[in-house]
């Protein structure tokens, strides 16, 4: 495989890596090692794939039952009622779905996390209000802080991705429901579980049960990283029958394809298969944690995912370190720097068995060290332009200190800014203005108004940062609103969250106070954080017993 081939990959992909596919094309016809998709490399066995190939000219041949008839089925195998399950071609056909019927005006997401959370929205003319992740604090997500985030902006949905993806950050079950409860005013609250069921900090983590009894809470779930089946496109989701009736009103009967309804049908057989291989992979999880912490200078994060979080030595970069590893050693891995929150510093690794960990950290010593370890591999030089390194929300976190993404604009945007935590970066003339933070007053739940018809608005003459600033001139809106109890004050989020104006932001303008997904990944910085203690391994609490049966809706059951 040629480095140009290689590159022009990479270039061609800004929001992912590329296919399996066209990296196999440009070689002998096989693809690389991979440590990049998240994928159960157990699941399904080699039998059920024996049996598939043997029907395979069946299975394309001919049209699939009903989507209904496939949820049937998976609801009778996880002991879910089917009016509470949306089955989808994957899960970003659900994300799609979500934010087409679901989502008004605004989104909260913590960052860095699945691409799709911040650029669909942003893709519908969404404000999309990013909730930086620390690294000084492993990525952990903090949900008090992440509700006052929300409260601040007013934001109307609220998402946690739990194991969050890339770093694989887990929240207790508690403590969701308790977020939940918390923010039971809000429009939707969204649970990504596509990762939990890798997850064995908790004997019973999911909240299917408690999303199915709530008026705005949904719950998605994938079965392709789970069953190891990238290629089939199937996932689903639960809510209360209204939500996901509404959602499944909306797609086609035979969203489904053949092959996800010949797998639904056969995996009643192989339930046993199934959680073995969840058990597998929690093993290799600490296992190649393990091998990875003894490199020095790399950092490994706390994962419940079926993928570690690591930090490259100071000095190594992203982008060179994923070529070299391909070309030199026919291995995949992700590079980060895509991720809005992340940069060019981070890869995330997904756990595979001994022997392929084993070929990973040679390769990764070789490409980090030289021969062995040695000096680490030069940062990528000022002459190459397809690094997709972005560190732009890791670097103003301690500025903007939670106030969302408008300073993170402002800075992205004029090139300057300042470092102190709280204060208030510098802005263009027309946002320089004295300015009190206010409580944010809480709509109370009713019917939707039906909208006027309103004075078309002058373009704005200045940039996109410039204008967002602007509304915070802006009268509130002429609705019907409850002042909230006053807070305890707090330290200043910065600059006060301005009111939305009214109506949607029109399709391809950037998002109100904030920036476009193209416009944070073109933003870069040169370095990450640094000096930071190493992040402990992932555990591995002791194996339950094997389970006998198919796992329950949260896919644990007995398996641990």
């Amino acid at each position: 495989m040629a480095d140009s081939n290689v590159t022009s990959l990479f270039r061609s992909t800004a929001a992912h890596s590329p296919s399996m596919a066209a990296l196999a094309r440009e070689s002998d016809g096989t693809g690389p090692v991979d440590f990049c998709i998240p994928c159960n490399p157990y699941f399904p066995t080699p039998a059920m794939f024996d049996e598939m190939a043997a029907r395979l000219r069946e299975i394309i041949t001919y049209y699939p039952s009903s989507a209904d008839t496939i949820t049937a089925e998976l609801c009778n195998l996880l002991q879910l009622p089917p009016s509470c399950v949306a089955m989808g071609n994957g899960s970003t056909e659900l994300i799609t779905w979500i934010d087409h019927l679901m989502v008004r005006e605004s989104l909260a997401i913590p960052v860095p996390t699945f691409g799709r959370w911040t650029d669909q929205p942003m893709e519908t003319g969404k404000r999309v209000d990013m909730f930086p992740l620390q690294e000084s604090s492993g990525f952990a997500l903090d949900l008090t802080q992440y509700a006052e985030f929300i409260r601040k902006r007013n934001t109307k949905v609220a998402v946690i991705c739990n194991p969050n993806n890339p770093d694989g950050g887990f929240i207790h079950k508690q403590a969701l429901v308790q977020f939940m409860d918390a923010m039971a005013d809000l429009d939707l609250i969204i649970i990504d579980e596509s990762f939990l069921e890798f997850a064995d900090a908790e004997v019973e983590p999911s909240v299917v049960q408690e999303a199915m009894l709530r008026p705005n809470v949904v719950v998605l779930r994938s079965l392709g990283k789970n069953f190891g089946l990238h290629g089939i496109r199937f996932g689903y989701l639960v809510a209360n029958p209204a939500l996901a009736g509404r959602i499944r009103s909306m797609l086609p009967k035979w969203n489904l394809n053949a092959f996800a309804e010949h797998v639904v049908f056969i995996l009643k057989e192989h339930g046993a298969e199934y959680a073995q291989s969840l058990q597998q992979v929690r093993r290799d999880r600490l296992d190649m944690a393990s091998h990875l912490s003894a490199l020095p200078g790399l950092t490994v994060y706390p994962s419940q995912g079926n993928f570690l979080f690591v930090r490259l030595p100071v000095g190594a970069e992203g982008t060179v370190v994923r070529d070299r590893m391909l070309t030199e050693h026919r291995i995949l891995v992700r590079e980060c720097g895509n991720k809005i929150g992340s940069s060019s510093r981070f890869l995330r690794l997904v756990v595979r068995p001994q022997t392929d960990v084993r070929r990973l950290v040679s390769g990764m010593e070789q490409v980090l060290y030289g021969t062995r370890r040695g000096a680490a591999v030069p940062e990528l030089g000022t002459g190459t332009n397809y690094s997709s390194g972005t560190a732009a929300v890791d670097r103003l976190v301690g500025a903007t200190n939670g106030a969302g993404m408008q300073n993170l604009a402002a800075q992205a945007l004029l090139g300057t800014g300042t470092s102190g935590v709280g204060m208030q970066m510098p802005m263009p003339a027309v946002a320089q203005m004295p300015m009190q933070p206010q409580p944010v007053p809480m709509q109370v739940p009713q019917p939707q108004p039906v909208p006027q018809p309103q004075q078309p608005q002058p373009q704005p003459q200045f940039e996109p940062m410039v204008a967002a600033a602007q509304v915070q001139q802006m009268p509130m809106q002429q609705m019907p609103m409850q002042m909230p109890q006053q807070m305890p004050q707090q330290q200043p989020y910065g600059v006060p969250a301005p009111m939305p104006p009214q109506g949607p932001t029109p399709t391809g303008v950037p998002a109100r106070n904030g920036l476009t997904a193209a416009q944070v990944r073109g933003a870069t910085s040169p370095n990450g954080m640094q000096n930071l203690a190493p992040a402990p391994a992932t555990g591995w609490p002791n194996a339950q017993a094997q389970a006998q049966s198919w796992p329950n809706a949260a896919g644990m059951g007995q398996a641990g």
